[in-house]
């Protein structure tokens, strides 16, 4: 379950600065000024407390709330709508305006389920999704990668077409740092979370790399590190990280 918070109101001022001239100072009565280094920390304060009355499992980042929990029967239906009823009350107190529109239903099961996810927030009801983008990761219900993959590829592409049209006149090694820089580390977003297991899957990802070792090097990348390889080790350290508490 997924709850967008809008950000909360903020009095304070803001000045412009072109060159070594600054405008006049105006005064912004509503919403957090993007790029403001207080913003995200004012944000994080003002709904700190909101897991106080939630009873299940909740997880919260930036303006996003995940609320989850195992349902086995019609109790546990009732025991996830009670919460997110406390959420809307909250929100009421704290005079937040949530958008139920912008929440989703997700339902993760090895079972074709019949009977539809019917939960309400603010007295509206949530709509239910196959897939949610959380964090830049896309989940699906089948907890298929697809999804991520597509998505993961068509960026990248995008990106690594951006530099091939600004960076054709650079030597190798600005392009190999192009490359680097600006794209693989879309292609490696999110690989502690899972690896994609088919395929098509892995040989849409190389193709990437692979057109960027021909642009960079006029080979097919062979001298480059596959990106299966690296996306492994990434989910390794990552394991090893939680497993052992270190942070570094």
């Amino acid at each position: 379950m997924v709850v967008w918070i809008r950000e909360f109101l903020i009095d304070r001022s803001q000045r412009v600065r072109v060159g070594s001239h600054y405008s006049e100072e105006v005064r912004v009565t509503s919403g957090v000024p993007q790029g403001s280094v207080v913003g995200p920390l004012l944000s994080q304060a003002y709904v700190n407390d909101i897991w106080r009355n939630i009873k299940l499992k909740i997880r919260l980042f930036a303006g996003d709330c995940i609320i989850y929990r195992k349902i086995l029967n019609i109790k546990d239906v009732e025991k996830l709508q009670a919460d997110l009823d406390r959420l809307g009350d909250w929100a009421e107190r704290n005079e937040m305006n949530m958008n139920p529109n912008k929440s989703k239903a997700l339902s993760f099961t090895r079972v074709r389920v019949k009977n539809r996810l019917n939960y309400s927030l603010g007295g509206q009801k949530i709509p239910e999704a196959s897939c949610c983008k959380y964090l830049g990761i896309i989940t699906r219900n089948d907890l298929s990668w697809t999804d991520q993959v597509n998505y993961t590829v068509q960026k990248a592409w995008r990106a690594l077409h951006f530099v091939m049209r600004n960076g054709k006149k650079a030597n190798k090694n600005t392009k190999r740092l192009f490359y680097t820089s600006l794209v693989r580390p879309i292609l490696e977003y999110g690989a502690a979370c899972g690896l994609p297991y088919r395929d098509c899957q892995i040989s849409a990802l190389g193709r990437v790399q692979n057109k960027a070792a021909k642009f960079a090097h006029h080979s097919g990348g062979s001298e480059w590190e596959p990106l299966a390889l690296r996306r492994k080790t990434a989910r390794m350290c990552a394991l090893y990280k939680a497993y052992t508490g270190v942070k570094r």
